[in-house]
């Protein structure tokens, strides 16, 4: 996690730029084995003034997840951005999601830990295979879901207890 250590006290005052290549064993260090393969460029731009700095994280990449529904793994897109105020004051403090405070001395800042959780965001809570969305990806999950799905019958319209009858009226009354 050294290369994610910015070393600040020797720049100058303006705007640098690092790169930064994200694969699996970024993701291994925190623990975190929800992707496959991940292959990820980050770019971190810090603009240092004589009073704080500011960094701005961004992300475009792939990562290999597995599907929620079939469990087939598929590449998932991947654009993340985060901005980040770094100030200094008596005592290290991260509570502010948007504000770090560094305490007064420090010379370095290590970002791996906003990289991750912006990565980490970037990825959609419910990754579903863009080919269950068009209909085209065949898999034994999805023909046993397809078999298991329930039939909705004529028989089942005719068998209905009248009495909900009446509160169905009231849904279709408005």
């Amino acid at each position: 996690m050294k290369q994610f250590v910015i070393p600040f006290s020797g720049l100058k005052m303006g705007k640098h730029e690092f790169e930064y290549d994200v694969d699996n064993t970024f993701f291994d260090d925190f623990g975190y084995d929800e992707f496959n393969e991940a292959d990820i460029q980050v770019l971190a731009g810090l603009n240092k003034t004589s009073t704080m700095m500011e960094l701005d994280l961004t992300a475009t990449g792939t990562v290999n997840v597995n599907c929620d529904v079939t469990n087939e793994p598929y590449q998932q897109e991947v654009d993340g951005a985060l901005q980040l105020v770094i100030k200094f004051g008596a005592e290290f403090n991260d509570d502010n999601d948007e504000i770090l405070i560094l305490p007064h001395g420090e010379h370095q800042v290590n970002i791996a830990q906003y990289i991750y959780e912006m990565l980490v965001l970037a990825v959609p809570q419910k990754r579903v295979h863009p080919g269950v969305e068009d209909g085209t990806l065949q898999s034994e999950a999805l023909d046993k879901l397809e078999e298991l799905q329930p039939k909705e019958t004529r028989s089942n319209k005719e068998n209905t207890d009248p009495r909900w009858d009446g509160l169905k009226k009231l849904l279709t009354d408005k």
